[in-house]
């Protein structure tokens, strides 16, 4: 029995005693006084079991029919075995025109041994990995984002970069959120210090990997794997945060620990953040890291051909047309009609935006130099105006004459016979030459 039908039970033989009256016992039941007097006539004749509900234990006058259990187990367990409840009820509805809810199949599979729910499933054993031989050759990174300035100052994230053979940090810098610019910077700060690592270890975010199966467009690489390619570092990217562990426990002390050196010092910005960085690592270092099992250090020299502020850029291509222009983010720049121009003419050119904003436009090893045309022009009276600017100087002067007679119309004394003019002035004129009515 519930527990509701053993209040009811209790109610009953209070009832039964005389130390409660029907009408009372209705108004805590929730009953009327004919259902009371009717459930004292059941107990008295078939004691307390009689109170129970009727229908447990029975089948539901609802359920789907036997048959239709039978025939969908049937086909899951010859066509479907392995399938989960979602996907085996999308092919019994489309292909076998079975008509059942997913959470239906669901219970079946599970009452049949044919599916296994999640939360009854063996954990997955994580075995350990031994850690790489020498300092350099794997370098763990991921951004945690948290409120390290706690109540001081904005949420943030921190890049952390670990060594994999001694579990050192390399590399600490707090950035607003996890792109492709802020690794641009953390990536040239560790290169200054270390040197260019073997291979970085990282997760599947969009920085590091392309998660679409089939890209529409582009290369099918970020940003960042092609700047370290062009260093000659490869990335790896794990399948779970297990694998990563060491930079993932990191953060776990470094949320405990930073915070509080952080509060410690009154720090709550991001500059006096990565400036107090370098010091913080050193004691990490000196309490947690470990000594690697070789003495060989793998981090290899920058060459003299490594140009990071290039490297580290973001760089598209775009196709350069007839008269020298290319279009990115929505201006038009209008290249300089130089040779290397000239000769780009119809092919595509690499462009290179760097952090500040400043861009750069490359045919090869080419420079070239383009000028900026934005959608928006302002232009004074007898200003030298470019042929080039033209079209977008006059659709400027049309807005902004417009925009002038709206503002004489909403003045509170211009009065019905000014807006009169001022409308038929606005108004275009026929094929003619004729001026069209204007307004009333």
């Amino acid at each position: 029995m519930s527990y509701e039908e053993l209040d009811r039970v209790r109610v009953i033989e209070r009832v039964i005693e005389k130390r409660l009256t029907q009408r009372e016992a209705a108004r805590m039941l929730g009953l009327t006084s004919r259902q009371v007097r009717r459930l004292e006539r059941a107990y008295a004749r078939d004691g307390a079991g009689s109170l129970a509900s009727k229908h447990r234990g029975r089948p539901s006058n609802r359920r789907l029919a036997s048959d239709l259990r039978r025939e969908s187990l049937a086909t899951v367990r010859s066509r479907y075995a392995g399938f989960g409840p979602t996907l085996a009820h999308e092919k019994l509805t489309e292909l076998h025109g079975l008509k059942l809810s997913v959470e239906t199949l669901r219970h079946w599979m599970v009452e049949d041994g044919l599916w296994i729910p999640r939360a009854h499933r063996e954990p997955r054993v994580q075995q350990p990995r031994c850690r790489r031989p020498c300092r350099g050759e794997l370098i763990q990174i991921d951004g945690c984002d948290h409120e390290w300035f706690e109540e001081r100052a904005a949420r943030c994230t921190l890049l952390v970069f670990v060594d994999d053979a001694t579990s050192a940090l390399m590399e600490l810098l707090f950035c607003e959120s996890e792109s492709a610019f802020s690794y641009f910077t953390a990536m040239r700060s560790y290169l200054a210090q270390h040197g260019k690592p073997v291979a970085l270890y990282s997760d599947k975010a969009t920085v590091f990997r392309v998660n679409t199966k089939e890209p529409g467009a582009g290369t099918g690489v970020t940003q960042f794997v092609r700047a370290l390619g062009s260093l000659n570092i490869d990335l790896l990217c794990a399948h779970s945060p297990a694998a990563k562990g060491r930079v993932e426990r990191a953060h776990l002390t470094l949320q405990d620990r930073l915070v509080k050196e952080l509060r410690l010092r009154g720090i709550s910005d991001l500059a006096a953040a990565n400036a107090f960085a370098p010091e913080f690592m050193a004691d990490y270092n000196r309490r947690f890291a470990c000594a690697p099992r070789s003495e060989h250090d793998a981090h290899r020299l920058l060459q003299s051909s490594d140009d990071l502020a290039r490297i580290f850029s973001w760089q598209e291509t775009r196709l350069v047309s007839k008269s020298l222009t290319l279009n990115y983010k929505r201006v038009l720049y209008v290249l300089d009609p130089t040779d290397a121009a000239r000769a780009a003419r119809g092919k595509r050119v690499r462009l290179e935006e760097r952090e500040d904003g400043s861009l750069c436009f490359w045919n090869g090893e080419h420079a070239l130099l383009a000028t900026a045309f934005p959608k928006e022009h302002g232009v004074q009276a007898a200003e030298v105006v470019d042929s080039k600017r033209l079209a977008e100087t006059m659709e400027f002067i049309k807005q902004r004459q417009r925009e002038r007679t709206e503002a004489k119309l909403a003045k509170p004394f211009t009065t019905l016979r000014k807006a009169r003019l001022l409308r038929a002035g606005t108004q275009r004129r026929t094929a003619t030459g004729a001026s069209a009515e204007p307004q009333p």
